[in-house]
């Protein structure tokens, strides 16, 4: 029998049964819509632990830092990060570059307003040039010779007036700082402090102040966080020369000195940022740098202990799903078996006039098949349905995950799965059904009444 007439005479018999064939695809629909909204809230928590993570650091990058002498007499000189432990790093299998970190805590001030303990972060050009600006905020110059400020988004929140000794966390009113204007900046926080508060009668003279442009803001507000958004960020070869020109020849504030107390001729970064080429060569470089006697960290641990919390968490909603679409099956069996007894003298008829067993059995396989087909597809339907009022009515998401973004995310592949398993599952129901079918004797099929 040829597949077109087992299909006709399958919807035929389907047709035939509509209130019960209507009953047994609702629990398919039922039993996937279940199935694909359990799984898409499991797959949602997953994306979402992976994206607020990637909003504080990249899921690629490797932290470097000095290792630190077990004896308490601070860090390791083998293991200062200096330019040539850059190239070093650089040179390593799977990196794609490599940002070194210089960090000076400075007083700076606009107008009225003044903070007095700032973090101003020296980073690489190209670092910069990741930071999002708001509008009117540009790229500084690494050529211009001139080092330029970018604030982090919720840097004017620690400005206080200088007059009221009042700002944001009295008052709850952010400072305008203005963007297009230059800001004072003083490096020399130490001799600031000492001018402010002398010791003894010696008056002490105040440290000079450096004019230095603004080049704009992070965009965001203070609800907003990021990895930048806490620090001032500059271009680090700018900011050397901008520190060697502030303290010449004397020790600069967090750099390290020789036994004499005299500064080196080299800089060391406070931390480097390695940026490997895929999540799954980070441990491998993670490692090597590990091995050169420098501390190496890197999210990759964490995450693969999250990633299996949230796989658990996925199977459990998964299997709790699977139960309804298990009951669905056992729905689709009741309504085979139901089929073949009200069906017994058909079948006997048609054993009598020649059709092979396997058409016989193909066709209860094509209805229970057909069954899981449409459930299937209504249930995909469904599900979106489900997935849009979970992620759309307000404070469900929120709610559910702690985080914003969307808590329900149905895949492509996901859409497929299920559907593929409906029919999976209705064919399975109908297995035994079929060859009850098939094991039928023609002639006390033919004298059922």
């Amino acid at each position: 029998m040829r597949f077109r007439d087992l299909l006709t005479m399958s919807l035929n018999n389907l047709r035939r049964r509509k209130l019960r064939t209507v009953l047994t695809v609702l629990g398919v629909v039922i039993g996937t819509a279940s199935i694909v909204v359990m799984v898409s809230l499991g797959i949602g928590l997953k994306e979402l632990n992976m994206e607020q993570i990637s909003t504080w650091v990249s899921l690629t990058e490797v932290t470097v830092r000095q290792n630190y002498s077990m004896d308490g007499n601070g860090a390791n000189e083998d293991s200062y990060i200096t330019d040539e432990a850059i190239k070093k790093f650089s040179r390593l299998d799977h990196v794609v570059s490599v940002s070194p970190t210089l960090r000076i805590s400075a007083v700076i001030k606009q107008g009225p307003y003044i903070c007095e303990y700032i973090n101003i972060q020296g980073v690489s050009q190209e670092t910069l040039a990741q930071i999002p600006l708001a509008e009117g905020g540009h790229l500084p110059d690494p050529a211009s010779g001139q080092m330029e400020l970018i604030f982090g988004s919720k840097v004017a929140m620690d400005f206080s007036n200088s007059k009221t000794r009042k700002g944001y966390w009295d008052t709850g009113e952010i400072p305008e700082l203005d963007m297009s204007q230059p800001f004072f900046v003083i490096f020399d926080q130490n001799a600031y402090y000492n001018s402010l508060y002398p010791s003894g009668d010696t008056s002490v003279k105040p440290p000079k102040k450096y004019m230095i442009p603004a080049a704009g803001v992070e965009e965001g507000g203070p609800d907003d966080y990021s990895r930048y958004c806490y620090s001032v960020y500059v271009n680090v070869e700018q900011l050397k020369d901008q520190l060697r020109k502030v303290f010449k020849k004397n020790p600069i504030p967090g750099q390290p000195t020789n036994k004499k107390g005299k500064p080196y001729t080299y800089f060391v970064y406070d931390n480097a940022s390695v940026q490997v080429d895929d999540m799954d060569n980070v441990k491998e470089v993670q490692q090597a740098i590990n091995e050169m006697g420098y501390q190496a960290d890197s999210m990759i641990e964490g995450i693969e202990n999250q990633q299996k919390q949230a796989n658990m968490i996925q199977a459990v909603l998964g299997g709790i799903g699977a139960v309804s679409l298990f009951v669905a099956a056992i729905g689709i069996a009741n309504t085979m078996m139901m089929s073949i007894y009200e069906r017994t003298k058909e079948i006997g008829v048609m054993k009598v006039l020649g059709c092979d067993m396997g058409s016989i059995r193909n066709m209860f396989l094509v209805e229970s098949g057909f069954i899981g087909l449409v459930g299937g597809l209504v249930g995909i339907g469904l599900s979106y349905g489900i997935s849009y009022l979970i992620n759309n009515i307000q404070g469900i998401g929120q709610t559910m995950s702690g985080m914003d973004g969307d808590i329900s995310r149905i895949p492509v592949w996901l859409v497929g799965l299920a559907i593929s398993f409906a029919i999976i599952v209705g064919m399975g129901a109908g297995f035994m059904p079929a060859m009850r079918a098939m094991r039928l004797s023609p002639l006390a099929a033919i004298r059922n009444e």
